[in-house]
């Protein structure tokens, strides 16, 4: 818990970069470009027949004989989705399990801290209901609801459930999963997200077991997903194998993300959240 504290505490002016100008209507601490009603100070204008003659600053009369009235950015929020696969395949190692939930909580927090709006899913086969709050109040909240996420049952594929439950008003997504299904699959769902003309973030999160496995001779393998079993004697043409299709399967999810303008994030259990987060997001740019 002292970790998780520590991490919560230096999210507290963290934001996250979105690139998307669509903007919601309610009031939040993000500056929109168009000028309105915040006290986030920009500029002067000559005053106009209509202005409210509450905003002329009478100092700048004093010094200019002239009537000068304060622009302020207007403050307005942005929506959210942000998906966290809790497929079988995501559940099975624990130390990636608890990173992506980290991620996945702490970007919810920076979300809410921000007073911008939340729509978040934990995605199963199972029916579960999303979560939609507004409000620094909550953030702490939603941060550890999400750390205490668990799921037994054995699910079905995550892109396929995502496609049944995608939020249509978000003006970004955040898709937190290892990626490993057909590609026809996820290029299917990018598709349906650019098209609701949604900003995307690709976080692949995989354990190191998967990117480089560690294994030689016989064994037995169980499909996470469907508990079908295949018995192989890997040795190391095997294994490098399957880290050249790994790779080559990774740098399509990444020019497939890129050509729906999303942003490509891959990470490993290797790492700790706080490095994920300050180090690989900070570095893409994806908080500030």
């Amino acid at each position: 818990m002292d970790k998780l504290q520590a991490l919560i505490s230096k999210l507290q002016k963290k934001r996250l970069k979105v690139k998307t100008r669509k903007r919601g209507m309610h009031k939040g601490s993000r500056q929109s470009h168009k000028f309105g009603s915040s006290m986030e100070f920009s500029d002067f204008r000559m005053y106009q027949p209509g202005d409210d003659v509450r905003q002329i600053d009478w100092n700048v009369y004093g010094r200019t004989g002239k009537h000068y009235i304060k622009r302020f950015l207007d403050e307005q929020e942005l929506s959210i989705a942000i998906y966290l696969d809790q497929s079988s395949s995501m559940r099975k190692i624990d130390e990636k399990w608890e990173l992506a939930k980290q991620v996945a909580a702490a970007l919810s927090y920076i979300v809410l801290n921000n007073e911008d709006r939340l729509f978040f899913s934990p995605v199963s086969s199972a029916v579960v209901e999303p979560v939609r709050r507004k409000g620094s109040v909550y953030a702490k909240k939603t941060f550890l609801e999400i750390m205490q996420l668990e799921e037994a049952r054995m699910t079905g594929d995550f892109f396929k459930n995502l496609a049944m439950t995608i939020s249509k008003k978000q003006q970004l997504s955040i898709i937190i999963t290892d990626g490993l299904e057909p590609l026809e699959g996820i290029e299917d769902l990018l598709k349906k997200m650019a098209s609701f003309k949604q900003e995307i973030w690709f976080i692949q999160v995989l354990s190191m077991e998967e990117y480089t496995p560690p294994y030689e001779g016989d064994m037995r393998l169980i499909d996470s997903e469907t508990e079908s079993a295949v018995n192989v004697s890997m040795n190391k043409a095997i294994v490098a194998s399957y880290i050249k299709r790994l790779k080559e399967h990774n740098q399509q999810l990444e020019t497939m993300t890129t050509k729906y303008g999303g942003q490509y994030v891959l990470v490993t259990d290797q790492s700790d959240a706080q490095s994920v987060l300050f180090r690989d997001f900070s570095g893409n740019g994806l908080i500030i």
